[in-house]
């Protein structure tokens, strides 16, 4: 991929989150382009939008209310434009058991929330490494990352 801007997709239904992670975001060395959806339901009216610049990247919490995680993970992997559009699973839960459902079901990598400001921005530049990196297409790779 390696261009000049990253389209990143954020999907959480906690404002406060968002705007951690967008501010974060725009102070790593990787240059982006945020667009932040409220809920899975609006993420894949853009994603089926004509009019929407397709993601580099889409970030996807997985407990949102009318359509979680799951389901949009699941719809977004069933549409063809997507097949290789890394997801990433952004969640403040860990289950192991949820954790290998979602790698299963063609996540790419699962970001556990971090506590503070600064882990975040640790971990979403080693998260926007791998996909600018294209090292989603690496057989081995580690699934979750953490610090």
């Amino acid at each position: 991929m390696s261009k000049n801007l990253l389209n990143v997709f954020l999907a959480d239904d906690d404002s406060d989150d968002r705007t951690f992670f967008s501010d974060a975001l725009r102070e790593i060395p990787i240059q982006t382009k945020i667009s932040e959806f409220n809920n899975g339901v609006d993420l894949m009216a853009g994603l089926l939008s004509d009019t929407v610049e397709i993601p580099d990247v889409i970030f996807l919490d997985l407990k949102m209310p009318m359509m979680d995680g799951f389901e949009c993970l699941a719809d977004i992997r069933d549409l063809e434009k997507y097949a290789n559009t890394p997801v990433i699973i952004y969640s403040t839960s860990y289950h192991p058991k949820e954790i290998i459902r979602l790698n299963e079901m063609g996540a790419s990598l699962y970001l556990q929330k971090p506590s503070s400001y600064n882990q975040l921005k640790t971990l979403l530049h080693k998260c926007l490494r791998y996909v600018d990196n294209s090292e989603h297409n690496k057989p081995e790779r580690e699934f979750v990352i953490s610090i």
